[in-house]
């Protein structure tokens, strides 16, 4: 399982969200680190069918990290789990933070390898990681519920995001931050130390989730994300 983010590594991946296996492979010959399976047609995490997120992992055969989302029921992490995804992400709803019992069997079906999405429209993250952490989630990310051009930084407070990040590195889990993000907040969000920071609608044509993938904006991210390595290059 790749670990938080430290002082060796301290900048962020870049997650791409796609919703078949032509955007998956164009988001990895892109360079995108975390090929993420979604339905942007559904919301901010709409489940695809199981049959496309097999085909996702086919197309990216190995060249990155897949993830895919779930809805927060156990049938369907464990359907998820079974496509051959890294991992499976799914939202937590305020109920579902507040019940360890509902946790430990989302994480029974996907062990190791489910991600916590929360949502910044709920309030402060923070203190919810303690929680994910005992419940043996591997990761967690804060992410907008609504998909109406309000971004990250419009939501949440940087002192909470800030807060969220450090609490995932204190508890060993993965941190990821995403929600209508543009390039433009690369530079502020990079500083919190997430490991991951993800996109859709920011990538596409016209910045609209609902249209395909755009491979310049994909490489105009990770020069934005990782300005040392492709100086360097």
């Amino acid at each position: 399982m790749p670990t938080s983010s430290t002082q060796q590594d301290p900048l962020p991946r870049l997650l791409v969200s796609v919703r078949d296996p032509a955007e998956a492979e164009a988001a990895r010959l892109a360079g995108a680190d975390l090929i993420d399976a979604k339905d942007p047609e559904r919301g901010a995490l709409g489940a695809l069918d199981d049959g496309i997120v097999r085909e996702i992992v086919a197309r990216v055969s190995g060249g990155a990290a897949t993830s895919a989302v779930a809805d927060p029921a156990v049938r369907s992490v464990a359907a998820l789990a079974r496509t051959g995804v890294d991992w499976v992400k799914v939202g937590l709803t305020p109920a579902l933070l507040r019940d360890p019992s509902a946790l430990v069997e989302l994480v029974a079906a996907a062990p190791g390898r489910l991600i916590a999405v929360l949502f910044a429209e709920d309030g402060t993250t923070a203190p919810h990681v303690p929680a994910l952490a005992a419940a043996g989630f591997a990761g967690a990310m804060v992410d907008t519920a609504g998909k109406t051009g309000a971004r990250l930084p419009d939501l949440a407070a940087p002192a909470d995001l800030s807060a969220f990040t450090a609490a995932c590195r204190g508890h060993g889990l993965m941190s990821g931050l995403a929600g209508s993000l543009r390039v433009i907040d690369i530079p502020v969000l990079r500083a919190y130390r997430p490991d991951y920071l993800g996109f859709r609608g920011g990538l596409c044509r016209d910045f609209d989730r609902r249209n395909g993938i755009d491979p310049l904006r994909v490489a105009e991210a990770l020069r934005a994300l990782r300005p040392s390595r492709q100086d360097a290059a």
